[in-house]
């Protein structure tokens, strides 16, 4: 071990909203660490969008990265619970794809390649070639 202090990460839930909107273009490309972007500040953001959790019981829908052309975000926690991703293409809002995950790691979603994906990483790959 180093000298250095050991710093747990904050997970993406816990890290503080921004009080900034953002435009489309200046949404980044990488995974956020420090802050979180909620859907309601995206400028741009389709009503679909902002609704993505509700039937699940969650209000936050935030950002997590790009993937090639399309904007990835995340209604709910990351592992074992319901949670819901929207990738929005960011040429075209009004192509998007959702996979629902399940609490048991089980998950669904159409991807751009027209197939049912059951796996989130395939549904991400798709995303990436699409």
């Amino acid at each position: 071990m180093g000298p250095w202090p050991v710093v747990s990460p904050v997970s993406a839930e816990d890290r503080p909203p921004v009080e900034v909107d953002f435009h489309t273009v200046e949404l980044p490309a990488t995974p956020t660490r420090d802050f979180l972007i909620p859907a309601t500040r995206w400028v741009e953001a389709p009503p679909p969008l902002l609704e993505l959790g509700r039937d699940l019981g969650i209000e936050l829908v935030a950002y997590k990265r790009r993937i090639k052309r399309f904007l990835l975000w995340r209604a709910g926690p990351a592992r074992l619970a319901d949670a819901r991703y929207m990738a929005i293409a960011a040429d075209d809002l009004s192509e998007r794809y959702t996979f629902r995950l399940f609490p048991d790691g089980t998950g669904s979603g159409i991807g751009p390649d027209g197939v049912e994906h059951a796996r989130f990483r395939s549904w991400k790959e798709a995303l990436r070639d699409g």
